[in-house]
């Protein structure tokens, strides 16, 4: 039976009849299921003078393992680890809105979080996939959202060109500003929920504002 190279938590690997249950995993319905998301690593058991006489052979045995996080020395190389590559799901948090564009800088890539920001950009026509034309940047996003995307290309020497054109791309956290007096912490930010795939609202106030909002999973 094959497996997936990085099953999530809960795929079935294999039934038990052919394989023993490891770390990382549980048996359910005589399947093997994945307990954690990570690498699977099948082991076979050596024959040993306690089973060579029985019939059956040792199953080989299913585990999985997670990834080890990244080590101080990979950071300190300059961060390659978690470089974005073309095709990266990232967060990023928009910095900065022009007429054309909205800046943002990287601060995760994949699972990983950056030791510090790449420089990302938003651009129109990468916006959503229909009606390009009509985007209005300030429409989109406001400067502090939170921004689930993919790197569509490296860009230019500065910037990683993001794409949030699919459903599940967009914004996924946004902020609605307390003025001073407000709260009894002064001027501070408040979390908006979306109503619509294109506008979140403020729960105390009810103000809606536009945004490109991602799909929840």
């Amino acid at each position: 039976m094959c497996w997936p190279a990085r099953p999530s938590e809960g795929q079935p690997l294999g039934p038990t009849s052919k394989y023993a249950p490891g770390p990382g995993t549980h048996i359910y319905e005589s399947v093997i299921h994945a307990s954690i998301s990570g690498p699977v690593v099948s082991t076979h058991v050596p024959p040993t003078s306690t089973n060579t006489n029985k019939s059956s052979k040792p199953l080989p045995t299913l585990s999985i393992t997670r990834n080890p996080p990244p080590t101080s020395s990979s950071f300190l190389r300059g961060g390659a680890s978690v470089l974005p590559e073309v095709d990266s799901i990232v967060l990023c948090r928009i910095t900065r809105l022009g007429a054309r564009f909205a800046s943002a800088e990287i601060l995760v890539v994949g699972e990983l979080v950056c030791r510090e920001p790449f420089s990302g950009m938003i651009r129109r026509e990468d916006v959503r996939a229909t009606e390009k034309d009509r985007v209005v940047i300030r429409e989109m996003f406001r400067v502090g959202d939170v921004v689930r995307g993919v790197v569509l290309s490296l860009g230019d020497q500065s910037n990683y060109y993001i794409s949030t054109a699919k459903n599940e791309y967009g914004v996924v956290m946004a902020w609605a500003h307390v003025e001073a007096g407000e709260g009894a912490g002064g001027a501070a930010k408040r979390a908006m929920y979306p109503v619509s795939w294109k506008e979140v609202r403020d729960p105390v106030t009810g103000v809606v504002e536009g945004r490109k909002v991602a799909k929840p999973f």
